[in-house]
């Protein structure tokens, strides 16, 4: 929740912060909701539980936290660790609500691939998110003939937190959180893209859950990453919890809440899809999203992308020279990876929350406190919800 201070409180509560430990406030020392008793859905996650147990995707983030109102930053997925202009990966887009700014969006829509990173950051940077881009993409070896790159970057408003009008990240930011990009464990909570965003009244951040399936099903995995920053009345694996903790969407008449904001869902996944079946795949990451109680609002820019890693879909400069023939997950056996995708996308988000720190900052002159989930509260909702 925002909550707006005199000067000397709001001082006095940053001095409070800023002298705790530092293990007390990083989001290392904060549960994700496995650590709190809790597995939504009936899929078992990958054993990062994160995008990158789908092989080869990576991620890089980049904090930028400075003075008193800098809290903001850059999060980058790589589909691969190859030539991601020459090797294009098929991709899907969703779009539940138009209200954001994707760059890059209608090629997705139009050829159905990804041949960049794809960059998260805020609002206002979209624009330093595509240079960057560029400057990675057109400097690798081999890309001296390159005319025209469709970069990737998605968004969403941190200016609750941030000084967004500063427009402090730079295109090195970008270059930076790529060529750092990393397989492994994803640090989650207000960090990279998420530092300064906002969701269901609570600091949010990135988040992230993957699923593997049965080897009956195919065995496959799906990863999703996401940037939470939008509203609604939240709710955590089935229990109410917006409502007892006294922070909702439609209480303006007593708090002024607002659900607008935004999210960025990634998807990926090891599974032969066509472009055609990866957007119905983003589609099914809105069921997740529905499920953590999202408004889904008039202000608030839903966007899922999902990408397939498979090397029988790979859309490499030998298979695009001519007619190829391609590996093709059929229509009927979609279903187990719409029910990973969505309990994927859930969980990611509950741990975007769950893993965000109370947030301070200056904004317009005036100091504001974003306070993170009430831990212990969230344990005692969770274990009456049972």
């Amino acid at each position: 929740m925002i909550r707006r201070y005199s000067l000397p409180t709001a001082l006095a509560l940053a001095a409070t912060l800023a002298g705790a430990p530092a293990a007390a406030q990083s989001s290392e020392m904060r549960p994700t909701i496995r650590d709190l008793g809790r597995a939504p859905g009936v899929l078992s996650p990958g054993p990062l539980n994160a995008i990158t147990d789908v092989a080869g995707v990576r991620v890089g983030q980049v904090t930028l936290r400075s003075g008193d109102s800098v809290r903001t930053g850059v999060t980058a997925v790589l589909p691969h660790g190859g030539d991601l202009f020459r090797d294009k990966v098929p991709a899907g887009l969703s779009v539940a609500n138009g209200f954001g700014k994707l760059a890059g969006a209608t090629q997705i829509r139009e050829l159905g691939e990804i041949e960049t990173p794809i960059v998260l950051t805020n609002t206002l940077s979209v624009a330093r998110g595509i240079d960057g881009i560029l400057d990675w993409t057109l400097k690798q070896p081999g890309h001296e003939d390159i005319r025209s790159v469709n970069a990737v970057v998605g968004e969403t408003n941190d200016g609750g937190l941030n000084d967004i009008r500063a427009r402090v990240v730079t295109a090195a930011d970008v270059v930076r959180a790529i060529e750092t990009a990393v397989g492994g464990p994803v640090e989650q909570g207000a960090v990279g893209a998420g530092t300064g965003t906002i969701a269901f009244g609570f600091k949010g951040g990135i988040g992230t859950s993957s699923r593997k399936l049965p080897a009956s099903l195919g065995g496959f995995t799906v990863g999703v990453l996401v940037q939470s920053n939008f509203g609604g009345v939240l709710s955590m694996d089935g229990t109410p919890v917006g409502v007892p903790l006294g922070r909702y969407f439609l209480r303006q008449e007593v708090e002024a809440e607002r659900a607008d904001g935004s999210i960025m869902i990634v998807v990926a996944t090891d599974a032969p899809l066509s472009d055609r079946n990866l957007e119905r795949l983003a589609d099914r990451a809105f069921a997740g999203l529905a499920r953590t109680g999202a408004a889904f609002s008039n202000g608030s820019g839903d966007y899922a992308m999902a990408f397939s890693t498979n090397e029988g879909v790979r859309r490499t400069p030998e298979r695009r020279a001519g007619q190829a023939m391609v590996d093709d997950w059929p229509n009927d056996r979609m279903s187990p990876l719409f029910v990973a995708v969505a309990e994927a996308t859930e969980e990611a988000i509950l741990n975007s929350l769950l893993k965000a720190e109370t947030t301070t900052s200056v904004i317009d002159g005036q100091p504001v406190m974003v306070e993170a989930l009430d831990m212990e509260m969230v344990k005692g909702l969770l274990e009456a919800g049972r």
